[in-house]
């Protein structure tokens, strides 16, 4: 039997480069794949290759940042007779790394810090209100090792973090009496993610130095001295989504590597 078997997950941003991972993934494992995101060719583009493998994907156009969207969406879901068993938001944003605190106005505080934050409280929001009903459920939310471990010129990147987290870990209690779990998982940069690779190269630019000696420094602060790939963060996402995973909510999980030890 796999880990998702007869399991229905909503993936917002499914066709992202994280989002791509676990959704197959999540197929592979015998889960019924919900690839939501706006962009319909991309989307149908990663169902075909889901089922040309065996598993099921379908499609869905849905904006993670319009509490309408979702909501219909998921109405949809429920009239069909369907449950909802997990909701992963992977929705990719655009993030302004390189600058200090003190040198952003307030709006572009606001649009870095929060943006994510917002799309996280209306998906996370949304599926519990489905999943207390059904009285089971799981809520899954990606964040940053950046969430406990600031660093300078990193905008609001790391305190949209650390607020997802305090989201989910807050959440958690609410639903919890309702059989429905929260978690976390916390991941440094994929290696083969080309957002990081535009990250190290802005980096360097700023430190006057090499990509590659960027990519290198920031791998040797991990505890396996590397950075996760997507595949390692798509398997902890599974394990978190199973059964196996019953007793764990209100929490982050680690899988940087160790660019943070808790």
């Amino acid at each position: 039997m796999r880990l998702l078997d007869g399991k229905t997950a909503v993936i917002y941003g499914a066709a992202g480069n994280i989002g791509t991972a676990v959704s197959k993934a999540f197929a592979k494992e015998g889960a019924t794949v919900i690839l939501a995101g706006r962009t319909m060719r991309t989307l149908e583009s990663l169902a075909s290759d889901i089922s040309k493998s065996g598993g099921i994907g379908e499609a869905a156009r849905v904006d993670a940042l319009d509490s309408r969207s979702v909501e219909e969406h998921l109405h949809k879901l429920v009239a069909a007779r369907r449950t909802l068993d997990v909701s992963f938001n992977l929705m990719a944003t655009s993030v302004a790394m390189g600058s200090r605190l003190d040198a952003l106005t307030d709006e572009q505080f606001m649009k870095a810090a929060f943006t994510k934050v917002r799309s996280q409280f209306i998906t996370a929001t949304s599926a519990a209100r489905v999943m207390q009903k059904q009285g089971k459920g799981v809520i899954l939310a990606l964040t940053t090792p950046n969430a406990r471990l600031p660093m300078p010129n990193m905008g609001g990147f790391s305190i949209g973090g650390g607020s997802i987290e305090s989201l989910c870990r807050q959440l958690a209690l609410e639903v919890g009496p309702s059989g429905v779990r929260v978690v976390c998982i916390r991941t440094g940069g994929t290696s083969d993610n080309p957002v990081l690779q535009e990250v190290f190269a802005h980096l360097a630019k700023i430190k006057g130095t090499t990509k590659e000696a960027v990519e290198k420094s920031e791998a040797e602060k991990t505890a396996l001295k590397r950075a996760p790939v997507n595949a390692e963060v798509a398997n902890a996402a599974v394990l978190m989504a199973s059964d196996y995973a019953s007793a764990i909510t209100a929490t982050t999980v680690n899988a940087s590597c160790g660019e943070l030890v808790d």
